[in-house]
């Protein structure tokens, strides 16, 4: 069974380095705060240098922090981009590579726009914005920043109060609300009003508002070489509340507005990319076809929409983040294969190869993919690179060479700790015979003559994947003596549309099975035993861990975090409670009742009788506090062991401050300890 998932030439030695070290210390709570890590890398037009977020945590205000770091491609040169303090992000490089434009929070104001000189170290501030810009986007010239901001609006109003006395304290007036769509997971309520395409004069000056109207305009700006359009991504139908998933690529005037529609088919086209030479627009989308997952294809059309195609690739994975090759004769793109984010490039008629793998590494808690990368004039790129044993690091590719990693963020912490080795496994399914694919970290030190408690750790979606890459959480787990299994059963994507799609009207399902067959596999390759099996997962892994107990009696104890119990209760209450009706289940749940049931975790309540820790966010609205609280409390009904842990202020992603992510952990393995 054992095989090591090799991710390229060039992680090897760091994978050596971060497992055999002297000091043999495993990964410890408050080494959270240590982490550093690559975010969205930005190459110079010239390939000589790189700007790039370094995300990190914050000890004292127990937040994730972003600044902005230079460094030449070489790795020489390495430095804070200004001398701010407050979190800087959104780094794009002017088209003759002179000047970066990014927005900060620094000086006690909002997010706001500025701009640095390369030569003269010069920084400045050049809007006076009311709400943070976003999609930054240089003019081919280099005159104007075009961006996107939100133009808040009132909420209606039905009655006019009484007024009240001078001095009096009465209640707030009711919040009115007649939106589709006016809450969301993280942000809270949100505010009436729509995203608008923004200019500004890359000098500062006055900022003029490009769009207007009740439709949202926010996506990524792509100019037209002319100076005279943008392309961008958006749904400006007449029931664009209701489309979740229909967009188009538009056409929008700079000096009018006016958007012309360049694709029309029901379905998310998105991610425009322009040609070089002007002549060619690439972008990701496909025709829905009103299913749980599709893979998302690389698609061309000219400039004014004609001649629309897809790319024959012959992936079956989906494709993001296409960036033209100089020439305008290819393209590359990102996209995931059995759990590895890789880059790939094609030519026009659908050559492709593969450039680079291994790219992300910046979930941080738990092993999802991810990543990016840019690209210069020249062809050299830059990506953040992945790998079980650290957090994204900056990566560099020139000319089509070898990846070479140019920083080591997080060597003078790894040099003494001795992280759990990670290991991939494949096994067939006892359902239907598929390969089925996962990963296993063991604890520090394994010693393959022991057996270890088994810890099932099952990924969220469920239409997502983990992969090989650095998790806090699980290193956490391992450390404290679980050998941790994460599977990327049926309905997970980076396996092709077919394997995705396995879940539509069929969830929880089969997935089931797949999850229990990497178990017994593992107790049958001896590393653990049936006796010490436990088992958690969070949101669509929270959901699959409720069904598992409810379903057998094998784990000493569970731990259910931010579950849905009831979709019936849940999709009418969540924050995409539009979101579910035919594309997972068929029909709105009142149309069939049966179904939303049958697939409800709490329809098995009354067959657990593993101890159960019940753990989410007080402020989640994806999976709200009632679902956990209806298996709390019918597991108090049925006096089953169990508890209900709160995080307060917590959303969906519950562990999102570092501090969150500890007491998560924490309380997990002091749960699981006690069955031990």
């Amino acid at each position: 069974m054992k095989r090591f998932f090799i991710l390229c030439s060039i992680l090897l030695i760091s994978c050596s380095f971060a497992l055999v070290n002297a000091q043999n210390i495993p990964f410890q709570r408050l080494d959270v705060f240590d982490l550093q890590w690559v975010d969205n890398p930005q190459i110079s037009p010239d390939g000589e240098k790189i700007v790039y977020q370094r995300r990190g945590m914050d000890i004292m205000s127990d937040r994730r922090t972003s600044s902005l770091w230079l460094i030449n491609t070489d790795g020489s040169e390495h430095q804070k981009l200004t001398s701010f303090s407050g979190n800087e992000s959104q780094p794009r490089w002017s088209p003759d590579g002179k000047r970066i434009a990014f927005t900060t929070s620094a000086d006690n104001h909002g997010s706001e726009l500025f701009v640095y000189w390369i030569e003269t170290g010069t920084v400045a501030r050049i809007t006076q914005l009311e709400r943070g810009p976003a999609n930054l986007s240089w003019s081919p010239d280099g005159r104007y920043i075009a961006f996107t901001m939100k133009i808040e609006e009132s909420n209606p109003v039905l009655v006019n109060a009484p007024k009240k006395p001078e001095g009096a304290n009465w209640a707030p007036v009711p919040r009115v609300t007649d939106r589709f769509k006016y809450e969301q997971d993280g942000a809270g309520y949100i505010d009436p009003g729509f995203t608008h395409i923004f200019m500004v004069n890359a000098d500062g000056g006055a900022v003029r508002q490009i769009t207007s109207g009740k439709k949202n305009y926010g996506s990524n700006l792509v100019w037209t070489p002319d100076g005279q359009a943008l392309i961008i991504s958006a749904n400006l139908h007449e029931k664009w509340e209701r489309e979740r998933r229909n967009s188009e690529i538009y056409s929008i005037s700079i000096e009018t507005g006016e958007a012309h529609a360049l694709t029309n088919r029901f379905g998310p086209d998105h991610g425009p990319a322009l040609s070089p030479d002007g002549r060619l627009i690439a972008y990701i989308g496909y025709e829905d076809k009103i299913q749980t997952y599709q893979v998302s294809t690389l698609n061309l059309m000219n400039l004014d929409g004609s001649d629309k195609r897809e790319l024959n690739l012959d992936l079956d994975r989906s494709v993001s983040r296409v960036i033209w090759a100089p020439d305008s004769q290819g393209l590359y793109f990102q996209y995931a294969d059995e759990g590895v984010t890789k880059i790939g490039y094609t030519t026009l008629n659908g050559d492709m190869e593969v450039i680079a793998e291994g790219i992300g590494g910046n979930a941080i808690g738990r092993p999802y993919g991810g990543g990016a990368f840019s690209m210069a004039d020249n062809g050299d790129m830059a990506m953040n690179l992945a790998s079980p044993y650290y957090p994204s690091e900056l990566g560099v590719m020139v000319m089509n060479g070898e990846v070479q990693k140019i920083t080591s963020l997080n060597e003078d912490l790894f040099a003494h700790r001795t992280l759990g080795e990670v290991e991939d496994i494949w096994y067939t399914s006892s359902v239907d015979g598929r390969e089925l694919h996962g990963w296993v970290i063991y604890p520090p030190n394994y010693d393959e003559n022991n057996t270890y408690p088994l810890m099932v750790e099952i990924h969220g979606g469920p239409i997502s994947h983990y992969g090989p890459n650095f998790t806090a959480e699980l290193q956490l787990f391992a450390a404290d003596g679980y050998a941790v299994f994460y599977p990327n059963m049926r309905g997970s994507t980076s396996y092709g549309e077919e394997f995705g799609n396995l879940l539509y009207h069929d969830y929880p399902g089969d997935d089931y099975h797949d999850i229990m067959d990497g178990v017994d596999l593992l107790i049958e390759e001896g590393i653990t035993t049936e006796d010490s099996l436990f088992v958690t997962g969070g949101s669509a892994g929270g959901i699959m861990t409720a069904w598992i107990i409810g379903t057998n009696n094998r784990f000493e104890s569970a731990a259910v975090v931010k579950p849905v119990m009831n979709w019936i209760s849940k999709t009418l209450v969540a924050d995409n409670y539009y979101g579910y009706a035919e594309y997972r289940y068929p029909g709105q749940p009142w149309e069939s009742f049966e179904e939303y049931w049958k697939y409800s975790p709490v329809s098995l309540v009354g067959n657990i009788q593993t101890p159960t820790l019940v753990m989410v966010g007080t402020n989640d609205l994806r999976t709200p506090l009632s679902e956990s609280k209806q298996l709390y409390n019918a597991l108090q009904i049925r006096e089953i062991e169990t508890v209900l842990v709160e995080i307060p202020g917590a959303s969906h992603s519950i562990a999102n401050r570092p501090s969150q992510l500890i007491t998560k952990v924490d309380h997990i393995l002091a749960w699981f300890r006690k069955y031990r």
